[in-house]
């Protein structure tokens, strides 16, 4: 059995994977997990001998086939909690993420899959990231960023790529959640901000490039 701190880990280079694919640099993992190189290297040497990594010094490292399985696992757990938390017990969607960081290494798959039946089956967490099914297979769900829109254009948001709760809650303040739709009415060539319109408010909404790369949504 895997300590949590090594589920960590797993999670946090499934995670990088993702983003950069290929192979995950130490300095990149030790950024996301706030921890040194040389601590990094130490856990990755660990998890190598337990076969759930393919680590050589100074030449990356990725996940074997049983390091991304655990890892999707945990990534499931953590994003059904978070589901959870936001539609049963009334969190906010900036609150959910600490608390379901200590629940996803609860051990019971009979739970997990319970609260999976119990929540409908679900595709997407409160942030709209992509729950996996039993079989660890991610919904595909077609998403852009909103940056990318062009004026003019209509789009839906489905989810957020910045789970900071400061983001998170100026989303909030602006009226822009999940399943809003917007339109687009001007990119600003200077620095690639928009103007766009909430649904639910005629009032024009700025937003920064920034801000707009973490927006994900469907074309209408």
């Amino acid at each position: 059995m895997l300590t949590y701190t090594e589920e960590n880990y797993l999670k946090a280079i499934f995670q990088l994977q993702e983003d950069e694919k290929g192979k995950i640099s130490t300095n990149s993992i030790a950024e996301r997990l706030s921890t040194t190189p040389a601590t990094v290297s130490d856990m990755l040497q660990k998890l190598s001998a337990k076969k759930m990594v393919n680590y050589l010094k100074y030449y990356g490292v990725s996940l074997t086939a049983s390091g991304k399985k655990k890892a999707v696992n945990v990534v499931r757990k953590h994003r059904l909690w978070e589901l959870f938390l936001y539609e049963k017990l009334g969190f906010n969607w900036d609150e959910v993420h600490e608390i379901a960081e200590q629940l996803e290494h609860i051990q019971s798959d009979v739970l997990v899959q319970k609260l999976y039946d119990f929540l409908d089956k679900p595709k997407t967490d409160p942030h709209g990231d992509p729950i996996p099914d039993e079989d660890g297979v991610f919904p595909d769900l077609n998403a852009i960023p909103l940056a990318v829109v062009d004026p003019k254009k209509e789009a839906v948001v489905i989810g957020v790529s910045d789970h900071r709760p400061d983001f998170l809650q100026y989303l909030q303040k602006i009226g822009l959640n999940i399943g809003k739709r917007l339109n687009i009415l001007e990119v600003i060539s200077f620095d690639k901000s928009m103007d766009i319109t909430i649904e639910g408010n005629r009032n024009p909404v700025h937003i920064s490039h920034d801000a707009a790369k973490s927006i994900m949504v469907n074309l209408i």
